[in-house]
């Protein structure tokens, strides 16, 4: 096919070197490892990806979904955030052995901690089938089709495509659909917690610094794969052993100075760089102020509540933290697209695309897509704003309503599919809702319930509103819902689903907190979704010629993949940056922070007795530097979520970091990376080092490891 004759060309254009870019492991030598190595980087593709033999790729899995790790042990110890593991800490936490508070460490490995549904996963290869899974596409004309089309093959060649029985094929879209890559995993199934610094090291100035530098904050935690006796992926049992490794890394405390090369290996999980300017007009001027809105209040009730009642704090953290971080995230993205004047650039390139198109002759291909994406963005904005608006108040913020939404799910399920269907669904639902429900407080939630429907009935387009929520008194229904439904709590939903078919669905009907999703589901699948969908096949199909076009005509470009979490390097050096006039962050954050922000007792500012007295007494081991202790540092790496516990390398491949944020002047990297104000944070390996060894004493996790000297030798 002529676009992969593209994909290849662009690969291996000698460029001077630059930074940004989520690159494909697989794809590196060419263009990538020559700018890697003119940037400072000793070692070669080979030894980041190799199918032949171990290498760096064999030591960076998927932490449970949605993060990343570093193998760093033989035994099978990995290092991730402290956030990524956080829920699992949660789930462990009681009121009388608050792990969330105090840390956890296991001195022993028969102290480590099981984590039920936990699941890291490994890349074992990576292969293109993009011919594959287009196989018999270009002859069909409806784009509906086409997709189904493309689904069917790619079901098929997961099912077929050669494997061991204990692997699974994966296969991802890349370019917007114009390449499709396989990818061979192993996943491991019985993962424990081994140790993690208590919250207010783990967590520091948490929500008040998220997104921003400096940070103080150590984000780790650590955990152990267990596998069978061949060493294989397998469900926990008392028989399993530690997972021994196909490489893990070595960790260097050399130090780290400004210009220094780094990489990042992870899996970041989605980005949007190759919108057209219509689309990023309307991410900064509807989309991202609509959500930051609605988590605005969310985030305002159950901060409240979480300050009075420790209990409440226990239940709501790792939900808190979640809303936190995409909230805070879309006011950075709002500001640095302002900053980089990225709306400018994108109109800018804009031009020279149709001026490409015009000098190449491709008019007839080509020339009408940018007049379409504005046709489309202008007639998708009010039903783009209204899922926006129905995703955040009913699927993400409030609690009641997502549990309502998924049982108006589940009366479509009988309209749709029978009975046993509907069965099958209800258990489900039900086994899955204890741990919701243990987490789950209808005080908090009434509140939120309350502020968030009447912003619905103010803000949500007036066109789609239901004529149920017209000058409607948010408060009142919200005290009719929490006092009347059976939705408040486990042993209620589970009696509303007790009976045969008929009998759940007139007692679904008739509760009072039921009655208010139906009407909001309702109207939404009814006047927003249909419309919706069909002007998004519309740019979906747009979007894929037109990065077709890119990679075709402008093929000297930087025209790395959008991130889709899978295995990705970024690279870049160390480097401070300038946000603001007359302001220079300097790229190195030290403990020294973290006592100047000591607030007693705080929330977020509190810091543990024993690190203050290490500090006091500058007890810093082997991992201090001339009386200070580093903590976190930036550089220009290329990341996003997905990213969170990615290893940061040197130029060696050592263990130098953990990736854990970005700036939060330049959380628009999603869609437009800048190297002049883009930068991740990273938890410098030599405060982890120092939190595992002096403040916790693991000794045991220090002997472990193989930690490099002064002169990278063990």
């Amino acid at each position: 096919m002529k676009i992969l004759k593209f994909l290849l060309l662009f690969v291996f254009v000698q460029v001077s070197a630059q930074q940004g870019g989520m690159w494909i492991p697989s794809l590196l030598k060419g263009m990538n490892e020559d700018e890697m190595k003119s940037l400072g980087m000793k070692i070669t593709a080979e030894q980041i990806y190799s199918i032949n033999k171990s290498s760096i790729k064999d030591g960076v899995p998927q932490f449970d979904k949605k993060c990343t790790a570093a193998v760093i042990s033989d035994k099978g110890l990995i290092l991730t955030n402290h956030h990524c593991g956080y829920d699992a800490v949660q789930n462990h936490s009681t009121v009388e052995h608050d792990y969330l508070a105090d840390g956890f460490w296991a001195y022993k490995m028969e102290d480590e901690l099981l984590n039920k549904g936990m699941v890291v996963s490994f890349v074992v290869r990576i292969e293109d089938v993009t011919t594959k899974v287009l196989e018999g596409v270009d002859s069909i004309v409806s784009e509906f089709d086409k997709q189904k089309k493309i689904k069917e093959n790619i079901e098929t060649l997961t099912k077929t495509l050669p494997k061991e029985n204990w692997e699974e094929n994966v296969i991802k879209t890349f370019y917007n659909g114009n390449q499709y890559l396989l990818f061979v995993t192993e996943t491991f199934k019985d993962i424990r917690l081994v140790g993690t610094p208590p919250s207010s090291i783990g967590k520091f100035a948490d929500v008040t610094d998220n997104w921003v530098w400096p940070r103080h904050t150590g984000d780790f935690s650590l955990f152990r794969i267990y596998a069978d006796k061949n060493n294989r992926p397998a469900e926990y049992s008392a028989e399993n052993v530690p997972y021994k490794p196909k490489y893990f890394f070595p960790i260097s405390i050399k130090g780290l100075k400004e210009n220094d090369f780094t990489m990042v290996l992870g899996y970041p999980g989605s980005t949007q760089e190759y919108l057209p300017s219509y689309a990023v007009e309307q991410i900064m001027n509807t989309s991202d102020p609509i959500k930051i809105e609605l988590r605005d209040i969310t985030l305002k009730v159950q901060n409240d509540f979480m300050r009075k009642d420790n209990a409440i704090k226990i239940q709501y953290a790792a939900k808190n933290a979640t809303i936190a971080n995409a909230w805070k995230k879309w006011q950075g993205e709002i500001k640095g697209l302002k900053k980089a004047k990225a709306l400018g650039v994108k109109q800018k390139f804009e031009r020279q695309f149709q001026e490409k198109v015009i000098a190449t002759g491709k008019q007839s291909e080509y020339g009408n897509l940018l007049s379409g994406f504005e046709k489309n963005y202008t007639e998708i904005k009010d039903y783009a704003l209204a899922k926006d608006m129905f995703d955040e108040i009913v699927i993400r913020n409030t609690e009641i309503l997502s549990v309502g939404y998924k049982l108006y799910q589940l009366e479509q399920i009988y309209n749709t599919k029978g009975e046993q269907a509907f069965d099958d669904r209800k258990t489900t639902l039900i086994n899955n809702w204890g741990e919701f429900y243990s987490e789950f407080n209808p005080t908090v939630d009434q509140k939120v319930f309350s502020e968030l429907i009447s912003i619905y009935s103010k803000k949500y387009p007036k066109q789609f509103l239901p004529s149920y929520f017209e000058n409607i008194n948010a408060e009142n229904l919200a005290n009719k819902v929490f006092t009347k439904s059976q939705l408040v709590s486990f042993d209620k939903v589970k009696d509303l689903l007790t009976g045969d078919t008929k009998i759940v669905l007139e007692k679904l009907n008739n509760d009072e907190g039921y009655k208010v999703v139906k009407a909001i589901a309702d109207a939404h699948l009814k006047s927003v979704m249909p419309k919706y969908d069909e002007i998004n096949l519309k740019n979906t199909a747009a979007q894929r010629t037109y990065m077709k076009a890119i990679l075709e005509l402008f093929p000297k470009n930087r025209n790395f993949p959008d991130a889709n979490s899978t295995l990705r390097v970024a690279y870049g050096k160390i480097k401070g940056y300038k946000p603001n006039d007359a302001v220079y962050y300097e790229p190195f954050s030290y403990l020294d922070g973290v006592i100047e922000k000591y607030i007693p007792g705080d929330y977020e500012f509190d810091a543990p007795k024993k690190l203050i007295d290490l500090y006091n007494a500058k007890e810093y081991g082997i991992y201090g530097v001339n009386g200070k202790m580093p903590l976190d540092f930036i550089a220009t790496n290329h990341t996003t979520g997905g990213n969170s516990g990615s290893p940061a390398l040197d130029s060696k491949g050592n263990l130098i970091g953990l990736n854990f944020d970005r700036v939060w002047e330049g959380t628009m990297s999603d869609i437009y990376y800048s190297p002049e104000i883009c930068r991740n944070i990273m938890v410098d390996i030599r405060y982890v080092l120092f939190i595992i060894d002096k403040f916790a004493g693991a000794d045991n996790l220090i002997k472990e490891l193989k930690i490099l000297d002064t002169n990278n030798k063990k």
